[in-house]
């Protein structure tokens, strides 16, 4: 793996290279793993995406392993014991929005059967391809971020900006802007 040509972003961290080659940008329908994602795009708001990654287990163990039945019915007295868990970014908004997205999360989930499925129609059900020739021509919104972004707003959710989503939509392969020679645009 060493040898292979990767999108310029990932440089030499291992955490990257490992997050880079098994799961950006590969698609997911799994709403458990959405929800995880929606958590952990929402606490890297203003902080590196590395940061975040290497929090992802103490996040794992403070939100119920993602699961959104559990963090929706958190109370006030375990939203306190979150934020005193150096094991998390433990900023009050966020992991109040947490909650709160959690339980929009499930309105979801009775509206369309799976978080899955509301997911995806912005993007028509399949991943968007981007023309990526290097680092800079990544797009950090799209017509599509907006939307989805408005209607989750529409919707209670907190910390899910145009921009937060763009991310989330490459995370969870809702758009591939893997570089053009990168090995991962191939697969």
């Amino acid at each position: 793996m060493k040898n292979k040509k990767r999108c310029g972003w990932v440089g030499s961290d291992p955490i990257y290279i490992k997050y880079h080659d098994k799961e950006w940008g590969v698609p997911v329908y799994k709403d458990k793993k959405l929800f995880e994602f929606l958590i952990l795009e929402g606490a890297q708001a203003g902080l590196s995406w590395l940061t975040i990654l290497k929090r992802r287990e103490g996040y794992r163990k403070a939100f119920a392993n993602f699961d959104v039945q559990k963090v929706a019915k958190f109370n006030k007295r375990k939203i306190e014991s979150l934020l005193k868990d150096p094991g998390i970014i433990r900023n009050r908004l966020k992991v109040n929005a947490a909650v709160s997205n959690a339980k929009a999360f499930l309105e979801i989930q009775k509206e369309f059967g799976s978080f899955s499925k509301y997911q995806w129609q912005f993007v028509g059900g399949k991943p968007i391809k981007n023309k990526i020739k290097s680092v800079k021509d990544i797009p950090v919104t799209s017509k599509e971020s907006d939307a989805f972004s408005k209607d989750l707003k529409k919707r209670g959710f907190k910390f899910v900006g145009s921009t937060i989503m763009y991310a989330h939509m490459q995370a969870v392969g809702m758009v591939n802007d893997h570089e053009e020679t990168c090995f991962r645009r191939l697969c």
